[in-house]
């Protein structure tokens, strides 16, 4: 079966400028694509006086109808580094329907020799992109890129910002109506606060009555080149009035000292600090330890494991964009190499008919060939390096990777303080600061927000006590390598996994218990994960000669993992859950009720944890969800996955089920 390709289709001209042969239409003027850029979006948005008169710390949002060949953001970019206080934050929103390839992008831009510092850093993160949201951060945290792949009246519905300025690009009316409609124009209008900014380069007049229907004061203007006029002007109109859920909504909060405290130094609480770091915030991370990654987060072989279901769930797409972010920042953070992380892919084998289903159908959604691959039992055989006897799908990209090595990465940042040895019990809030107490009752550190980021334990807090997380033991198993075993490639995945090896060893996992909450290894769970490898590959169980092995002397580690209900994790603000049940207790009699009180949160107080056994994926993207809520920039993730991963959904579950 052909699936249609995800990416734009292009012709070349002489001079190698692309053209769209989807929408008959050029990228930009033919004349000079960085003067037109700079005309009609720079320059009709009053970028460089705005961002010359920016106070340090600021914060600007541009949105874009049409990323195409990336010259508009690249150009923006550029003029910013030249005039933007260097702790401002930039934040490019984009949508795209057909992204450029990997290949195709690095040669349109190569068209402009000026760009390259910044092209090159875009190239360098920038892979085929799967449909989806698509999460950059640049320039050491100073710029941050979300791409939104698809339709852009499917994607920007889904988006939660407030845009500064509008680039409303995207071919020429005529050659793409899909996009230039009334629907555009009302979800512009509701990203758009008062004296948010537009420019275009169309002049079209169907074009410009429906911005102003939208709420936007628009304006002709002289065009660039040729074209003689074009569009620009504001928004002049209030937001939409249109119900949303409050318990959803952003705390109306602000900042003003940048401080945080981060409590519990695995992957989440590491990721959390970094992301925070990264935009200026002073962040002091609190772990009882020695040192951070000791406890679940602290396993030799974590597996970028990226299990999707071909019906687009909740789960699935936010594992889909939470694996494409964390392959982004171990390519920006950690070398690979034998102790840190290797890019080795990953192999998930079928299991049976109701597998091999799945498998064919995700094969048959038109994914990248670098995201993922269909291959059967040879050429399986031939990736892993070792003879395996069931077809599956292939993610090249994927691999494994040393939690405790990336913890590390994750740390170097001046902005951030590790304080170890030292648990915090309890969370206070005083003069408009938290304080984490010890079991004395003293103060460990202050800060304006905190995030606890504690896994089972974040239980412990008053303020979190009643969220529903669930433990469940983990046991991974040790194995020496053997001259044989080391032909192992891959990362093989099916009911358990095995790694290639790591410095000598490989590691077999992981065992699922609720019944025992210890962290001591058992031989039970020993025998367990040999039988796991039997079932991944039978050649490879002989050629480390397991059933020679006495499932009580290998070594083991076992661990808590962190979960809800629904395996999704828990990220966002903490509400007061005894003012949440008053002030909606009308859900319990009526669910469909439309209450419009808002929510009354803890002040500066969010949560991160529940990430199961799925940290390595989730954990990177989680930090910047938490760090777009804390410092008020658009979220990285569609509205209703947000929704999906908020602690108040089980809030509103509870109610609604009288619970």
């Amino acid at each position: 079966m052909n699936t249609p390709s995800p990416f734009a289709e292009l012709s070349w001209s002489d001079d190698g400028q692309p053209f769209s042969t989807h929408f008959d239409d050029v990228y930009f003027s033919r004349e000079s694509g960085l003067a037109e850029t700079r005309h009609v979006f720079l320059q009709h948005n009053d970028l460089p006086r705005r961002w010359g008169e920016l106070a340090p710390g600021a914060h600007f949002c541009i949105g874009e109808t049409g990323f195409g060949t990336g010259l508009n953001f690249l150009c923006a970019w550029q003029l910013w580094e030249q005039l933007a206080p260097a702790d401002a934050h930039l934040h490019f929103v984009s949508c795209e329907k057909y992204p450029l390839s990997h290949t195709d992008l690095q040669r349109a831009l190569t068209l402009w020799p000026e760009l390259q510092p910044w092209a090159s850093q875009l190239l360098a993160q920038y892979r085929d992109p799967a449909p989806g949201w698509q999460h950059f951060n640049l320039a050491n945290g100073r710029v941050t890129l979300t791409l939104l792949i698809g339709d852009v009246l499917d994607t920007l519905p889904q988006l939660d910002a407030r845009i500064d300025a509008w680039f409303l690009d995207g071919f020429a009316p005529a050659r793409n109506p899909d996009m230039w409609q009334p629907a555009l124009y009302a979800q512009l209008a509701r990203l758009s606060a008062a004296g948010t900014t537009l420019a275009t380069f169309t002049s079209v007049g169907e074009v410009r009555r429906g911005l102003q229907a939208a709420g936007f004061l628009m304006h002709k203007v002289k065009g660039y080149g040729r074209k003689r006029e074009m569009l620009s002007g504001q928004f002049d109109s209030a937001g939409s009035s249109d119900w949303s859920a409050p318990w959803y909504q952003r705390p109306a909060e602000h900042h003003q000292a940048r401080s945080a405290l981060v409590i519990g130094a695995g992957l989440a609480g590491c990721a959390t600090a970094l992301s925070l770091a990264r935009r200026g915030w002073q962040v002091t991370l609190i772990e009882r330890h020695a040192q951070a990654a000791t406890e679940a987060s602290g396993n030799t072989q974590g597996i970028l494991y990226c299990k999707l279901s071909p019906h687009q769930t909740p789960l699935s797409r936010y594992v889909q964009a939470s694996y494409a972010y964390a392959l982004r920042l171990l390519h920006e953070l950690l070398p690979q190499g034998e102790s840190t992380w290797q890019a080795c892919g990953v192999l998930q084998l079928c299991t049976d008919d109701k597998e091999r289903q799945r498998q064919q159908a995700l094969a048959e959604q038109g994914y990248p060939a670098d995201f993922l691959q269909a291959v059967d039992t040879e050429q399986a055989s031939q990736l892993a390096g070792v003879r395996v006897d069931r077809p599956g799908l292939f993610f090249p990209g994927a691999g494994w990777v040393n939690p405790p090595s990336l913890c590390q990465a994750l740390l170097q940042h001046d902005n951030i303080r590790l304080l170890t040895h030292s648990e915090a019990l309890q969370l206070e809030r005083r003069s408009g600061l938290w304080h984490a107490l010890d079991g004395q009752q003293q103060s460990l550190a202050s800060a304006a927000a905190a995030v606890i980021c504690c896994a089972n334990d974040s239980h412990r807090f008053s303020q979190t006590a009643e969220l529903p997380l669930k433990p469940i033991r983990g046991q991974v198993t040790q194995l020496a390598a053997t001259a044989d075993s080391q032909q192992l490639r891959t990362v093989l995945c099916a009911e358990g996994y095995i790694s290639p090896a790591r410095q000598g060893e490989h590691h077999v996992g992981a065992s699922f218990r609720f019944d025992r909450l210890d962290n001591q290894p058992s031989e039970e769970e020993n025998q367990s994960n040999l039988q796991l490898l039997d079932r991944l590959s039978a050649q490879l169980a002989d050629r480390l000669q397991t059933s020679q092995q006495d499932a009580a002397s290998l070594p083991a580690r076992a661990a808590l993992r962190c979960t809800s209900p629904d395996y999704l994790p828990l990220i966002g603000p903490v509400a007061d859950v005894e003012r949440f049940r008053e002030d909606y207790a009308v859900l319990a009699k009526d669910a469909s009720k439309q209450p419009d009180t808002p929510t009354r949160w803890y002040p500066g107080l969010y949560i991160n944890t529940a990430h199961g056994s799925r940290g390595m994926v989730s954990c990177p993207l989680s930090g910047e969800l938490l760090a777009a809520w804390l410092n008020d920039e658009p979220l990285p993730l569609p509205r209703d996955l947000v929704q999906a991963v908020h602690p108040n959904r089980f809030l509103v579950r509870q109610l609604i089920r009288g619970q």
